[in-house]
């Protein structure tokens, strides 16, 4: 596994990381015991950033990487998140909060201190220098290593990093998902901000798995997600088979293609599987080099905007801050 400085820190972060959060019934039925083996999986294939949050599964997730980790914490990178609150209803960046929720989260996941340390989504009550100001003091105390943000605007990180270095900013960004480019990127960038990609295959429809309608199951989120609805997913499967002739021009699958283009364009993908067998089919993207060529031929299948519907339904976008 190739590996890469994470952001304002001295951590080596595997180039690829896995996010938890589909361990915890999003996405359908889950499996503790599997996902516990994927996790174990992940760390042999030497990918170590593990991302979890209080929020998915109501606290379930951080549990289960607190089993996962037990014998084996010095392998793992461990980020976790605070600030949705009300099984996402609402945004809570309170400095008092924010000393509450990381000691709840060190508990579940039953070890001493957290790696990287994010805020979930920006609270617009709170000022970002106070909440801040908070999560400092947790590097202070030693209950925290490094912090990092969720879906944080141009202006709000660099509020943030003139109170304390931001080494990472999370944002959701695939081939279908690009809307942080102009604006957010070049100061992650000139900021020397590690940027995280959640959902680098727009929440598995990238990777072909899913078909129809039909194919997701009844309490999977994504039956009321705009992406999935009607024309527009139709719309995006027919995007889709594009993108699978270039995948099959390179040998590569379709998922495979879409994270090393995250890759390629600075991102460090944290692509959610709760099976083994999609996390060493993800892994395998680290080793596609993708030459200008290709980038161009990828951008003219898949160029920004190119999906239809939105990425998120109408109020979890309207907590985003970008």
């Amino acid at each position: 596994m190739k590996t890469r400085k994470l952001g304002h820190s001295n951590i080596e972060v595997s180039t690829m990381g896995l996010g938890l959060m589909g361990m915890s019934g999003t996405y359908g039925v889950t499996n503790d015991q599997e996902s516990i083996r994927t996790i174990h999986r992940a760390l042999e294939l030497g990918v170590n950033l593990l991302d979890t949050a209080n929020l998915y599964g109501n606290g379930h997730n951080e549990q289960l990487l607190g089993k996962a980790l037990k014998g084996r914490r010095d392998q793992a990178i461990v980020a976790t998140k605070f600030g949705i609150q009300n099984n996402g209803q609402s945004v809570n960046g309170h400095p008092d909060y924010v000393k509450q929720a990381v000691d709840e989260s060190l508990r579940r996941l039953d070890i001493d201190y957290i790696d990287l340390y994010y805020q979930h989504r920006v609270d617009s009550n709170v000022p970002i220098e106070e909440t801040i100001g908070a999560m400092s003091d947790l590097v202070k105390e030693g209950k925290v290593r490094y912090l990092g943000l969720s879906e944080a605007g141009a202006q709000t990180i660099q509020r943030a990093h003139a109170v304390h270095p931001i080494s990472a900013l999370q944002t959701e960004y695939s081939l279908w998902s690009r809307e942080i480019e102009d604006n957010i990127l070049p100061v992650v960038r000139d900021l020397g901000i590690t940027h995280v990609a959640y959902s680098p295959l727009s929440r598995g429809i990238i990777s072909g798995e899913i078909r129809t309608f039909e194919d997701l199951a009844e309490d999977d989120i994504r039956r009321w997600m705009p992406r999935y609805q009607g024309e527009n997913f139709q719309k995006n499967l027919d995007v889709l088979e594009e993108i699978k002739k270039l995948a099959v021009e390179k040998q590569a699958t379709p998922s495979q293609l879409a994270l090393a283009w995250t890759i390629a364009n600075g991102a460090l993908p944290i692509p959610g599987t709760k099976r083994i067998s999609y996390l060493e089919e993800n892994v395998g993207a680290v080793d596609i080099d993708l030459t200008s060529e290709d980038l161009a031929r990828i951008e003219a299948v898949s160029p920004k905007n190119v999906a239809h519907g939105e990425r998120m339904i109408d109020e979890h976008m309207k907590q985003t801050n970008l």
